[in-house]
């Protein structure tokens, strides 16, 4: 019995093992084929960033398949058969849409053997560029949605119980709309991941011929404009445009993109803008900013552009080392947190900027009366900043309350009318989650909620308290009733106001 277990056990294995090159199945197996491919061609192959194709000849003398990880290359055919005469496969690939260059390699199959084909593709020189804009040119500064609103709405004077701005692409109003930003009833519905970015200025690109370039150097763009203000932006070297924004309306600019190694000029030219609004964005921070400048008074007079600006938080753990310098460029030196305790900042968010943080809780009439003492220190120091010919940005987390309270207070100083301090404060609309009038919990609030229009929350709330200042003078001004309030409640001294006045009007 023990020799009959042994012999049960070894002769399964042997059935097992046995080469395929024998018979099998009552027929002669030819002998083992070794595969070989051979290129009649190139195999590696460099392309530019466009879509296109290229071709693969080969030979093999086995079956064969072709295959890649990568989505943005194609093969075709993906296979055949053993052949003496060499085969073509097309590889096809798609547009490199980044700045930056990639790579693929696919793989020819024939048994136990592998030959790679690889793609080295270009990345798009202009990936990022926007509109290019030719010298001469007038374009518009303000983001097309804002600018609409803007010109087509007129609010009046004493009359907070409307809103418009629900009506205007460009912020969360829960309709559906066309490529175009047109109400459509089959457009695309609001999402919490298709957000518009209306509080983003208009961005343009300043070109150059590449042949032009001067090799290995890097070049600045000198930009200035009719009201005096000169930028230098730092272009790195290789770069063939370079984008320009925050552009203030009605204004006449210059340019011009030197090399630095030698001085070459590679673009120069001038351009106008038109628009309604100085809108800012810096990289990676300060959402719904914007310029007091621009607005008209009940005198004819107009509040100078690059003085004091508002928007949302600016702090260093978001606002990039680029964004330092373009905060810069724009001429703030002066950094004004409306924000409370929990998330006021110990320090300016870009270092040397005169620094205020009085630490407030809540906008409305509240900061007017409870923090009224801090209410006189943030417009002492905006003065005191303006004064010293620094820009002023003041912000609260979103730039929509205790910001916007404190907007409408210096617009209102200064003789905007009230009706289109309205329209200013709901400029906040056009930004993104967050920072607009929509709730921006996005758990507990799958489609948005508005209640900061201007007639409900801040507006409506501080409006009628300035009014109420007015109306203790027979005809008086909504500018009356927030001088009145700045010196009776707030305790800020006439020169102050007076200064203020003559520092932003023209």
């Amino acid at each position: 019995m023990k020799k009959l277990f042994t012999i049960l056990l070894v002769l399964p294995l042997l059935v097992f093992c046995k080469d395929p090159n024998e018979e099998q199945g009552g027929k002669e197996q030819g002998p083992k084929v070794t595969p070989e491919i051979t290129f009649s061609g190139s195999n590696e192959f460099d392309v530019s960033f466009p879509a296109g194709s290229v071709t693969v000849s080969f030979t093999c003398n086995t079956d064969w398949t072709v295959a890649t990880n990568d989505s943005w290359v194609q093969a075709k055919p993906t296979s055949g058969s053993a052949s003496a005469d060499p085969v073509s496969v097309t590889v096809s690939y798609d547009v490199n849409e980044k700045l930056t260059s990639r790579s693929s390699e696919l793989y020819i199959f024939a048994g136990d053997l592998d030959k790679k084909i690889i793609i080295r593709q270009a990345g798009d020189p202009y990936s990022g560029a926007e509109a290019e804009l030719v010298s001469g040119s007038t374009v518009l500064a303000t983001n097309p949605n804002v600018e609409k609103f803007l010109n087509e709405v007129h609010y009046p004077d004493r009359n907070w119980s409307y809103t418009e701005v629900l009506n205007y692409y460009g912020g969360f109003n829960g309709k559906t709309y066309n490529e175009n930003g047109e109400e459509d009833p089959n457009g695309k519905m609001f999402s919490w991941s298709n957000e518009p970015t209306s509080d983003h200025p208009m961005t343009y690109s300043i070109r150059w011929n590449p042949d032009d370039m001067v090799e290995g150097s890097a070049m600045t763009l000198t930009l200035e404009d009719k009201l005096g203000w000169k930028g230098l932006t730092a272009i790195a070297a290789g770069s063939r445009y370079v984008n320009i924004t925050n552009l203030v309306p009605n204004d006449e600019y210059t340019y011009s993109v030197t090399a630095d190694n030698g001085g070459k000029v590679l673009a120069q030219g001038n351009f106008k803008t038109t628009g309604s609004l100085h809108q800012v964005w810096f990289t990676k921070a300060c959402r719904n900013g914007r310029d007091l400048g621009g607005w008209k008074t009940l005198d004819g007079k107009t509040v100078k552009y690059r003085k004091v600006y508002r928007g949302g938080r600016m702090q260093s753990e978001t606002l990039t080392s680029v964004g330092r310098e373009e905060v810069k460029t724009e001429g703030i030196g002066a950094q004004l947190d409306l924000r409370g305790k929990s998330d006021v900042l110990s320090k300016p968010a870009v270092e040397g900027f005169a620094f205020c943080a009085p630490v407030i809780e809540q906008g409305g009439v509240t900061m007017l009366e409870k923090d009224a003492a801090k209410t006189k220190e943030c417009f002492e120091f905006t003065v005191e900043n303006v004064r010293a010919g620094k820009g002023v940005y003041f912000h609260c987390s979103l730039g929509r309350d205790r910001t916007g309270t404190f907007d409408i207070l210096l617009l209102g100083l200064l003789g905007v009318p009230e009706g289109d301090i309205g329209k200013a404060y709901e400029v906040t609309y056009f930004s993104g989650i967050g920072y607009s009038v929509s709730s921006s919990e996005k758990s507990s609030n799958p489609t948005p909620i508005f209640k900061n229009t201007r007639k409900a929350w801040a507006y409506s709330d501080v409006v009628p308290y300035f009014w109420g200042f007015a109306d203790q003078t027979e005809g008086g001004t909504f500018a009356e009733g927030v001088e009145k309030y700045l010196l009776e409640v707030a305790g800020v001294s006439q020169k102050d106001i007076d200064d203020f006045r003559a520092l932003m009007l023209e």
